[in-house]
C-alpha cells in the first residue's frame, strides 16, 4: 500500500517561500545608506535572523506533521543559498567582507545547486547533517558581520567566518561524492545498466 502524496502548498512550504520573499527586504535594508545607518543595519540583521529562523521552523513542521515533499527538498537549500548569497553580496558591496570569501562561497552554493539539479533524476538529495552545521555556522558568521561590532568583536566575526568557509568547502566535497555514488548506485542507473547488458 502506498502512502498518500502530500501536496506541497503546506504550512513548510510556505515558510521556505516566506524565506526568499525576505531576502530582497534584508538586502534594501542592509544596502540603504551604504549600510552607515545604524538603525538600518539592525533592521536588517533582524529580518535576517527571522528568515534564518524560517529555515528550522519549516524543517521541524515538515518532519513532525508528515509534510515533506520533493518540493520543499529541493526549494529549501535553494532559500537558504538565496538568503547567504545575499548577506554574502550586500556585505562584499560594502566593502565589509572580501570578494574572494564571498565568490568562493557562492561558486561552491551554486556548483552544488546545479549537481543537485543534474542528478535529480536518480533521487533528491536532501540536506545532511553537515550542510545544516554550514548553514548554522554561515548565519552566525553573517549575523556577527551584520552587526556594528568594532575591536575584538570584529576579530571574533572573522575568526567564525573562516570556520564557516572551512566547512563550507569540505561539505561541498562531501556533497559532490554523495551526488556521484547516487548517479551510479540509484534504480535509474541499475536499469540502464541492465539494459545495455
Amino acid at each position: 500500500m502506498t502512502e498518500p502524496r502530500v501536496s506541497p502548498w503546506n504550512l513548510a512550504n510556505y515558510l521556505t517561500v516566506l524565506r526568499l520573499l525576505l531576502v530582497p527586504v534584508f538586502l534594501a535594508l542592509l544596502l540603504a545608506d551604504d549600510g552607515d545607518n545604524a538603525g538600518l543595519r539592525l533592521g536588517a540583521t533582524a529580518v535576517f535572523l527571522i528568515a534564518a529562523l524560517t529555515d528550522r521552523i519549516d524543517g521541524q513542521i515538515a518532519r513532525s506533521r508528515g509534510l515533506v515533499t520533493s518540493f520543499g527538498k529541493l526549494v529549501d537549500p535553494i532559500a537558504d543559498k538565496a538568503l547567504i548569497g545575499g548577506a554574502l553580496v550586500g556585505l562584499s558591496l560594502l566593502g565589509e567582507l572580501p570578494w574572494g570569501v564571498t565568490v568562493l562561497v557562492l561558486v561552491r552554493e551554486v556548483g552544488i545547486t546545479l549537481l543537485r539539479f543534474v542528478v535529480i533524476r536518480h533521487g533528491v538529495m536532501p540536506a545532511g547533517r553537515g550542510g545544516k552545521l554550514k548553514t548554522v555556522l554561515q548565519v552566525v558568521a553573517l549575523t556577527l558581520y551584520l552587526l556594528p561590532l568594532t575591536g575584538f568583536l570584529q576579530t571574533v566575526s572573522a575568526l567564525v567566518m573562516g570556520a564557516a568557509v572551512l566547512l563550507t568547502v569540505l561539505t561541498g566535497l562531501e556533497i559532490a561524492y554523495q551526488a556521484l555514488v547516487l548517479r551510479t548506485t540509484s534504480e535509474r542507473a541499475d536499469r540502464k545498466r541492465e539494459a545495455r547488458s
